[in-house]
């Protein structure tokens, strides 16, 4: 790390941002089953993903080292916001009257307001590398759109996000938001794409999906010049990337004297859930630790719960790989619930194969649930919490009062993976 960058924050901050990402596949006692052409139905090869990802990412993508560098431009911007706080809950533990002790790493002070950027800003390094121009993607609630906008105008890319149609219309900031940072956002399904036609002529009001979007997004960046495909979660490489919170948190739990018993994260495709969890399951690995991890979903796209371990495309068209994931099925369109960034009907492989093994345990939440719980962590913690995240919190609290119920000291640490100051409206329709 060089001075220049060490000058941005103090010392101590500087030895808590890790320099290396984090990738688990090394440390698994066995890999999940591969990734599956959708012509062939034989193991992709790197080649035939160039077409969609830049050439780093996909080495990325398929990498067994242990440890992958991050390079010094992206640890520039990661310093802006980096490392994250890791905060003690001590007005929920009082409202709970639990003896628990309860830490969150607060993801939602980077500069989009949720852990996205730990990626965005990556893909958008590789991307600029290569000579890429424009990066496509899609959005659910928003999130990943914006951290992509911003991460490609400081890599100057350009940026086209097809923004799933239920969360286009039930949160505009998140909207103006990428397009204050110059990218190009259409809802979902469009008239922009072939598939999207198909779909936008059977229904003007469809609701969307992560799915229909996807295959939108990729549509339109095999067919554009100079344009790849950019990804916010599933992929090996985005888990990888994310590792940044849990090692921070591993360095930050140490300092505080404390070792988490049960880690919780919020999971739709599984990049946040990964990025806390992922550093713990190595020592549950490696080190023989019996750290209780969970991932929470919401009951209305219960895709660990469930869904089917089985092969599926990523998208609704079928034009990604096949993954060996938990699936709802690549048709199944979600009910228009107010966490849009977990509407998606599959699971990051390396998850789902985390769940087959038994190291991680799913839930399911309701609606309803999420939001008393949001509502309770904003009166006591100060911190509005993004409907997602609020998926962690009720787990949370559920752990808290079951630590009071058998009178134990348990050490409960989840990730805040963002803010819901953009989802104000969600709040007011769930009081």
């Amino acid at each position: 790390m060089n001075r220049a960058l060490i000058k941005r924050f103090s010392a101590r901050d500087a030895e808590i941002l890790p320099s290396l990402f984090y990738n688990l596949k090394a440390d698994l006692p066995m890999l999940p089953k591969p990734p599956l052409h959708p012509g062939t139905g034989q193991p992709i090869q790197p080649s035939d993903l160039e077409p969609i990802f830049p050439k780093g990412f996909i080495a990325q993508e398929g990498t067994m080292e242990r440890y992958i560098p991050i390079p010094a431009e992206v640890l520039e911007k990661y310093a802006v916001y980096r490392p994250t706080p890791l905060i003690y809950a001590s007005n929920l533990r009082k409202s709970l009257g639990t003896p628990a002790h309860i830490f969150y790493k607060y993801e939602g002070v980077g500069p989009m307001g949720s852990h996205k950027s730990n990626t965005a800003l990556m893909q958008a390094f590789l991307a600029a590398q290569e000579g890429v121009e424009t990066l496509v993607t899609e959005t659910g609630a928003g999130q990943w759109g914006s951290a992509l906008a911003h991460a490609g105008s400081l890599f100057g890319i350009k940026v086209k996000v097809f923004m799933v149609r239920v969360s286009y219309r039930q949160k505009p900031g998140r909207r103006i938001l990428m397009e204050l940072f110059g990218a190009e956002v259409k809802e979902s399904p469009s008239e922009a794409t072939a598939f999207g036609k198909t779909l936008f002529a059977q229904d003007h009001d469809h609701p969307g999906s992560l799915g229909i979007a996807i295959s939108e997004a990729l549509e339109m960046a095999t067919q554009g010049i100079r344009s790849k495909y950019s990804i916010g979660s599933v992929s090996d490489a985005v888990l990888l990337h994310q590792s940044v919170i849990g090692l921070e948190a591993e360095k930050q739990m140490a300092a505080a004297g404390m070792e988490p018993e049960t880690i919780i994260g919020c999971v739709g495709g599984g990049s946040n859930f990964s990025g806390i969890a992922f550093p713990f399951v190595r020592k549950n690995l490696v080190e023989g630790k019996n750290i209780r991890i969970i991932a929470v979903e919401p009951e209305a796209c219960p895709s660990l719960t469930e869904g089917e371990l089985r092969y599926d495309h990523g998208d609704t068209a079928g034009m990604t790989p096949l993954l060996f994931m938990h699936t709802l099925g690549k048709d199944f369109i979600p009910a228009p619930i107010h966490a849009g960034g977990l509407r998606y009907h599959g699971m990051a492989p390396l998850v789902s194969h985390l769940v087959t093994l038994g190291i991680v345990k799913p839930k399911a939440y309701s609606q309803e649930k999420i939001f008393e719980a949001g509502s309770l962590f904003y009166k006591t913690e100060g911190i509005l919490p993004a409907p997602e995240s609020s998926h962690a919190i009720a787990a949370a609290i559920d752990e808290a009062l079951a630590a009071k119920k058998e009178g134990k000291e348990r050490v409960i640490l989840f990730n805040l993976s963002g803010h819901g100051f953009l989802d104000i409206n969600a709040y007011a329709k769930n009081r």
